[in-house]
């Protein structure tokens, strides 16, 4: 009889502490950190570079400790990094010297002798690359995003056509616009109204993994057709780019994208390929969670989608998180 209560009263007081817990610990922090810089004579970012492992944890301090930074030299340089990308600085050939030049405006800075501390170098520079980068691919994506889909434009309406062959190899579409766009879960005759909300990302996605991954895609598709438990194909998978890009732009996915960089030594960060190969990998997971609640109805898709949305969020917020399709096309 008791639970319910406790449980409310619990639920209470970790409510009203953690945002007194974050209070405290802004106000500590200044403090923290100077008995830290004495005690081992090292800053904050020398610390997260030499104490946390590689990957999401050492990257997500790095910054974390430059975002919070009181230091107005440091926001100046924050701003030139956040330009550097949305200019689209950051290439394999353009990253290296700002790479090098940001390194040593934080040794200044910071008072880092870069003799002394060249592990420091490589691996602050290791991590302002990536995470500049993904701020770089980013925008990318929104320019994909914002793209509308183009019936006279001859790339998207190859690509679309495409599409349906690799999903329909052995059926032949009769025209451009026909009621046989639903057989692949389009809601009307012409699927260009359904990629209104996503733009050309929508359709990147669909193509990428019925491209890459032809036999799951197959698999997927005549799971999505089930006579009872059945839903869009297309719609979903539009959706489901929706996910993927609110999760790598609100920064969830940055423990997954991060991990991943470091796991395939990607400097200076992550790419389209590895959006992609995230949307595949969502679309696969959400197939399976799907099937098993077995849904005796195409309205049952709200609340199956919060559920695997939820589950999702869950696993990325463990800094370890590194999602991997199992499947043997994986190097694609």
């Amino acid at each position: 009889m008791l639970s319910q209560p406790v449980s409310y009263i619990s639920n209470f007081f970790g409510w009203f502490l953690s945002p007194v817990f974050n209070f405290i610990k802004r106000i500590l922090r200044p403090f923290i950190k100077w008995i830290l810089r004495q005690t081992t004579g090292l800053c904050e970012l020398q610390r997260t570079c030499y104490c946390e492992p590689s990957g999401a944890p050492r990257i997500l301090g790095i910054e974390d400790s430059l975002k919070q930074s009181k230091s107005v030299k440091v926001h100046t340089l924050l701003q030139f990094l956040d330009l550097a990308a949305r200019e689209k600085r950051f290439t394999a050939a353009g990253s290296a010297q700002i790479i090098h030049n940001t390194v040593e405006t934080i040794c200044y800075i910071k008072k880092i002798h870069l003799d002394a501390h060249q592990p420091f170098t490589k691996l602050f520079g290791e991590c302002v690359s990536i995470i500049w980068s993904l701020k770089q691919l980013l925008h990318d994506l929104e320019n994909i995003r914002t793209t509308a889909y183009d019936s006279s434009n001859m790339e998207h309406e190859e690509k679309l056509l495409e599409l349906w062959n690799l999903l329909m190899p052995t059926k032949k579409l009769d025209c451009r616009v026909s009621n046989l766009w639903k057989d692949i879960g389009f809601q009307g005759d012409d699927p260009k109204t359904d990629f209104r909300g996503m733009g050309l990302l929508g359709l990147e996605n669909l193509h990428f993994f019925a491209k890459n991954y032809p036999e799951v895609a197959l698999q997927v598709l005549s799971h999505s057709n089930h006579p009872i438990h059945g839903y869009s194909f297309a719609i979903v998978g539009i959706n489901l780019t929706h996910l993927a890009y609110n999760l790598w732009k609100d920064g969830t996915a940055k423990s997954h994208i991060y991990n991943i960089c470091c796991h395939h030594l990607q400097v200076p960060g992550p790419t389209l390929l590895n959006f992609h190969r995230f949307y595949c990998y969502l679309f696969i997971e959400f197939d399976k969670l799907w099937m098993a609640e077995k849904p005796p109805t195409i309205m049952e898709f709200g609340r199956i989608r919060s559920q695997f949305e939820n589950n999702i969020r869950l696993l990325l917020s463990n800094a370890n998180c590194l999602f991997k399709l199992n499947i043997p096309v994986e190097h694609v």
